[in-house]
């Protein structure tokens, strides 16, 4: 990559000019082959490894030239979706469990320029073959900390071990919590540290509590929600189970929300975080999974419904609030028998709550799944084009359209979406009879 590339690059991105973060990491690549790299989670480490990995490439190898290793199925579309939307010219596939394997050997028989993968499927892949190992040459292990977690210890192991001509490599941390282990294969890394002391900037995270008077939450957590409003909010809890329940509760008392678990089918996962997204619906009831790798702008508010297990996972939590140069708010609720986290100041801001609780205003938009996607040959203008001919739609009536490999999810301006729906039910999308209905 030629420096005179990167003003295309940022301008495919809608970003205005790299940070001092993103510039160090690209200076530090190009005078050293292994480069540690740790930021505050929303800063922007995703484009400050992809550049330098980039800046390898080259374009006249028709091979696999670079592997990450992320923690989550997420976080991997979060940089597939970033090094597409830099339009490089270069092929990417991402790789990850709950996918459909046979899809994703498809998309390696040709093989990308980059790969980007979970440690359990990126393994399977090297096993059977479908990874030619031997032209990689730069490694990256994004989030290394929770990829070093145990459990992707000796997956991660293995993979390292098989890519016998790696020169180069970068680990990408939002904490400095964790040692790295030998076999990672460090020879005198370069260590670029841009954390904050105290794991957030202060003057764009604020935190506050709410005291709850009974020990179950949930009231108080519906009177808190209402009293937010109607803005972006992430909802935290200890367990799977915790999730359904409180979403539930929370649906029961009229809070429009979705909630987001590790044991949710793929697709309703892609659904959940598509409606967060696209603002279908704006409380998100979820597990620590969303702590890391969900790039979602502009969240307003982090509830800690459940108390965090760690001072980690309580910086991770807050850091999806609070990205780049916004300001956000993360708020934890106390029973009568809990007491703050020894690692949050004591003197911080008691929210006191209206004693009557005023539902929020439903969101505007409401979202379509399709049952058709990439592998149909149907991209976002056939969508747009679809619900404008045969729907009647607007261009302002259609929101934000995700589509993945088999299907896709739009947002629809929720006072249409019933004429809408009736009058698409018998057309068809590229000539094909397709399903399309509310997403669950």
């Amino acid at each position: 990559m030629q420096k005179d590339h990167i003003p295309a690059i940022l301008a495919n991105l809608k970003i205005d000019a790299l940070n001092d973060m993103q510039l160090a990491s690209l200076e530090a690549n190009k005078h050293h082959h292994d480069v540690i790299l740790l930021s505050a989670t929303g800063s922007g480490k995703t484009l400050a490894f992809l550049l330098p990995v980039l800046e390898r490439l080259h374009v006249t190898k028709k091979t696999t030239q670079a592997l990450i290793v992320v923690p989550s199925r997420e976080l991997a579309l979060q940089i597939e979706k970033v090094f597409r939307q830099m339009g490089t010219g270069y092929k990417i596939t991402a790789c990850y469990g709950g996918h459909l394997r046979e899809t994703e050997e498809n998309n390696l028989i040709e093989a990308p320029a980059v790969i980007v993968g979970t440690p359990g499927r990126l393994g399977d892949h090297i096993r059977r073959g479908n990874i030619t190992v031997d032209t990689i040459e730069t490694l990256v292990l994004d989030e290394f900390d929770k990829t070093l977690e145990l459990g992707f210890q000796e997956e991660v192991s293995f993979i390292v071990e098989s890519l016998p001509n790696v020169k180069r490599r970068q680990l990408t941390s939002a904490t400095e919590a964790v040692e790295i282990p030998e076999f990672i294969k460090l020879e005198k890394p370069e260590k670029l540290n841009f954390l904050p002391e105290d794991g957030a900037p202060t003057e764009r995270l604020t935190i506050k509590q709410v005291l709850s008077p009974e020990n179950d939450k949930v009231e108080t957590l519906f009177r808190l929600i209402c009293h937010l409003g109607n803005r972006s909010t992430i909802v935290f809890c200890n367990h799977r189970e915790s999730v359904e329940r409180t979403s539930a509760m929370l649906s029961e008392k009229g809070i429009l929300n979705t909630f987001y678990h590790g044991a949710m089918e793929q697709r309703d996962r892609d659904s959940a975080l598509c409606k967060f997204r696209n603002g279908t619906v704006n409380v998100l009831v979820t597990t620590d999974l969303a702590a890391r790798g969900l790039d979602i702008p502009h969240i307003r508010y982090i509830i800690h419904f459940h108390l965090p297990h760690t001072e980690d996972s309580f910086v991770h939590r807050n850091g999806r609030t609070a990205r780049m140069e916004a300001s956000g708010t993360a708020i934890v609720i106390l029973s009568p028998d809990e007491k703050l986290m020894p690692y949050v100041p004591a003197d911080i801001e008691t929210i006191t709550l209206p004693e009557k609780a005023v539902l929020p205003e439903k969101p505007k938009w409401v979202t379509l799944f399709i049952a058709a996607g990439k592998k149909d040959k149907v991209n976002k203008i056939d969508i747009v084009g679809f619900l404008s001919n045969k729907g009647k739609l607007k261009k302002e009536d259609i929101g934000l359209i995700e589509v993945k490999d088999f299907f896709a999810f739009v947002a629809v301006v929720r006072s249409k979406v019933g004429h809408t729906l009736e009058m698409i039910k018998q057309e068809k999308i590229k000539g094909k009879k397709v399903k399309i209905d509310l997403a669950r």
